[in-house]
């Protein structure tokens, strides 16, 4: 995962949710179709995408797929 359009990539593929870019940034609360299960089921995703643990903490702190990027990138 090099970059915010690849992550965009594994939300679409793994969630089944439309996702652009310039949604990134919008709040989990406010993206259509998204529900708190996403969120577990991505931060797993990312995980065996990165090869990276995440902390479950760190994870439900984000507030946006932006944020989550964020985290899983290391950035």
């Amino acid at each position: 995962m090099d970059s915010i359009e690849d992550f965009l990539d594994l939300v679409r593929d793994e969630l089944g949710i439309p996702v652009a870019t310039p949604e990134a940034a919008t709040a989990f609360d406010d993206l259509a179709g998204w529900d708190s299960v996403h969120l577990l089921a991505l931060a797993t995703a990312l995980e065996r995408e990165t090869g990276r643990r995440l902390s479950l903490p760190e994870v439900l702190e984000t507030t946006s797929l932006a944020e989550l990027y964020q985290l899983a990138a290391g950035r």
